[in-house]
């Protein structure tokens, strides 16, 4: 069996272990991949992870059984429906369904339709409308570009200048196109990633994470791709699982099937939960980041068996995701000037020593003349795993302090608030 997954970063990487661990022995590939990737499958470098007949093609010359699109871009784009048109099986949604991630405007939509929890909002359409709606907002709020915008679309505003300057930044700046503008009452409490695998019927729920969107500890600084993650969390069992599930995945995949958008593949819920109960912040159309990499490596089930069964309408009728007992940290070690800029070409040491304590997934880095270099903002990703919170978490930082290059960052607070809540 030939298994090809889509992207370059450490999801993709933590994706492409754990396939490799399912009971098919999946010969894997992995489109366009990056430096350590390449130990773990065959990469094809050449093919853009959003470029969809580049896909196709890849897909066709080397005879792949099944595609699995990690991506937003590439599903919003229409990578599943063009694959599935080609005759190749591919995990993941349409685009259709998966403008549930790509349209911020029209999961609030959908939302209110299917009576899921959210915050109230209102729709900016133009910088006037938005100087009218700003002046009369309640703050702190939090301003939202409407499509996608790799993790750097929300903004959380003190006051109506703050506003006033993000909406600036979302209706100007050309990464943004043409965008609607979502205001949102901010939330309080505290952040919960719940990710289901769906098949356009049923919802089989994975592991619940708790992830780090802001780059300096304490939560403060601007937002990020994701700077560490954890699973478990404290105080979310199977039966706090089931109820986010009845109360969010479920309706929205009902929803999203009476209007013809039957939704299969990853459905990705990020939570606040407040005073009130759970309320969703956003939707995802595939596998977070980086929550991934430390649900994955906690799975016992196989992925292959779970991906092929959620793209038959029915298929995971009855299945359920099984998990080890054990917790896993994951840390974000990103390069200088993360998130404005990033610094590129900067030599990496110690991956073999840090190995040793915890599964290395690299998210922005190449092979430069023999050497492992940085390549992107996020770098690497560490996971290791414990008895408990506290022991993954000692092994995660040691292992981080094992890696070295110029201007690493990384937060030093992710999941203490785990090893708070459990007694070792």
């Amino acid at each position: 069996m030939k298994v090809l997954v889509i992207g370059g970063g450490g999801r993709e990487h933590a994706i492409v272990r754990a396939l490799a661990r399912s009971a098919h022995s999946p010969e894997l590939f992995c489109a366009p991949g990056n430096a350590g990737i390449a130990d773990d499958a065959q990469c094809l470098p050449e093919v853009a992870a959003d470029d969809v007949e580049a896909i196709v093609a890849a897909a066709r010359e080397q005879k792949i059984d099944l595609v699995v699109v990690g991506p937003e871009a590439a599903l919003v784009a229409g990578a599943v429906d063009a694959l599935e048109d080609a005759g190749i099986p591919a995990f993941g949604p349409s685009a259709a369904a998966a403008e549930l991630e790509g349209s911020k405007a029209f999961a609030k939509e959908l939302m209110a339709e299917a009576g899921v929890p959210t915050a109230s909002h209102v729709l900016l359409r133009s910088r006037a409308e938005a100087v009218e709606q700003l002046a009369r907002a309640s703050y702190p709020a939090v301003l939202k570009a409407d499509g996608l915008a790799a993790g750097k679309g929300v903004i959380i505003c003190a006051d109506e200048a703050e506003a006033r300057a993000a909406a600036d930044v979302f209706f100007t700046e050309q990464r943004f196109g043409e965008t609607t503008v979502v205001l949102e009452e901010f939330l309080e409490g505290e952040e919960l990633s719940l990710l289901a695998i769906c098949d356009g019927e049923n919802v089989v729920a994975l592991a619940p994470a708790q992830d780090y969107k802001r780059i300096f500890d304490g939560d403060e600084g601007p937002n990020t791709g994701g700077m560490g993650s954890y699973s478990p969390v404290p105080g979310f069992g199977p039966d706090e699982v089931a109820e986010i599930v009845d109360a969010v995945h479920r309706p929205i995949v009902a929803a999203m099937a009476r209007r013809g958008r039957p939704f299969h593949g990853v459905l990705y819920a990020g939570l606040m939960i407040g005073p009130d109960g759970p309320k969703v912040l956003e939707f995802n159309t595939r596998f977070g980041d980086p929550e991934t990499q430390a649900v994955l490596p906690r799975l016992r089930s196989d992925l292959v068996d779970l991906c092929l069964a959620a793209r038959e309408p029915g298929g995971l009728a009855g299945a359920e995701a099984e998990f080890g007992e054990d917790w896993a940290v994951t840390l974000v070690l990103a390069s200088a000037g993360y998130p404005e800029s990033s610094s590129k070409g900067d030599a990496i040491g110690g991956l073999e020593r840090a190995a040793e304590l915890a599964e290395v997934t690299h998210a922005g880095t190449a092979e430069r003349d023999g050497e492992i270099v940085t390549a992107g903002g996020r770098v690497l990703n560490l996971t290791a795993l414990g008895g408990s919170p506290a022991e993954a978490r000692d092994r995660a930082y040691d292992a981080a302090g094992r890696i070295e290059f110029d201007g690493k960052q990384m937060r030093t607070d992710i999941a203490a608030r785990a090893v708070d809540r459990v007694p070792s």
